[in-house]
């Protein structure tokens, strides 16, 4: 029977393509994961991986041992969802992941409330663009604003959340559409759906800067840099900042709620899934679709 942790390391170096990616994403050393690999290659008396300067490819019976390891960690992943589910109701740590849109702009501003209500769940909220794997139990309840096609997770859409052309009050220009300038990522961010939108609107108009980051964006609009598209619950609930442009195309992202089925019913994690519904009910600049 092959060892538990080499056969770990193996998937690792497999799922990166080098030995180096593999330390990463285990946060161990190089020559750990090189003698794991090692181990399991004389365990099973086969040789696994191809090792070539730059990067590392599966043998045939690599692929094969490969299929059957990912099977062997999915059934693990779920004893250890059914053993985490019989824990003691509202009691524990649970991960929610969420767009940094999200993540800063309305969850996390709601913690202590949340604290407050569920004093023995410690909820860890982490602000990710990128989907993560509800299987391999990187979250325990995911929001994503694309819809979600993760095998034995449900999927259940909130909601959309509506995005608007917003300025400072005293923006110099609000009365004058001609001399908008506007507020964009930059060109890496091109293909967002949210970046399409906003240049379509601005066409030949200056963009008058860019920002990676939601935030940023917030920020300088509030200092009158120039127009900025925003999330509605974002820009209504700022003093500063009026909607503009009443005939612009109307925009939105839909927000789905992910959760594997295993944990579905878990009393902390549906704790953790109806307090982010109550959120996004009790806000402005969402239109809702319904409980999961």
């Amino acid at each position: 029977m092959a060892d538990w942790e080499n056969l770990r390391h193996f998937l690792a170096v497999a799922r990166a393509g080098t030995l180096s990616g593999a330390a990463r994403a285990l946060k161990v050393d190089h020559a750990t994961v090189s003698r794991r690999l090692a181990a399991l290659e004389r365990e099973l008396d086969v040789m696994l991986v191809d090792r070539l300067p730059r990067f590392c490819r599966l043998t045939t019976v690599g692929q094969q041992v490969f299929d059957q390891v990912v099977t062997m960690e999915a059934a693990a992943d779920g004893v250890a969802r059914i053993a985490r589910a019989a824990h003691t109701p509202l009691v524990g740590k649970v991960t929610l992941s969420a767009p940094p849109v999200l993540a800063a702009h309305l969850l996390a501003q709601h913690l202590a409330e949340f604290r407050s209500r569920y004093p023995d769940i410690r909820l860890s909220l982490s602000a990710q663009a990128q989907q993560v794997s509800l299987s391999r139990r990187e979250a325990d309840v995911a929001l994503r604003l694309v819809r979600p096609n993760e095998a034995g997770s449900f999927a259940q859409k909130l909601g959309v959340m509506a995005f608007g052309l917003y300025a400072r009050r005293d923006y110099g220009h609000l009365d004058v559409p001609d001399r908008w300038q506007f507020i964009a990522f930059d060109e890496r961010y091109g293909e967002m759906p949210q970046q399409k939108w906003l240049l379509g609107i601005a066409g030949t108009r200056p963009i008058a800067c860019e920002l990676n980051d939601i935030g940023g964006h917030l920020i300088a609009v509030r200092t009158g840099a120039g127009v900025a598209g925003l999330p509605c619950f974002m820009g209504d609930a700022d003093p500063d900042l009026v909607r503009i442009g009443e005939d612009i195309p109307f925009f939105s992202r839909d927000i789905w709620l992910l959760v594997h089925r295993d944990l579905r019913k878990t009393p902390s994690v549906r704790a953790v899934m109806d307090f982010v519904i109550a959120l996004i009910t009790e806000h402005g600049g969402f239109l809702l679709r319904g409980r999961v």
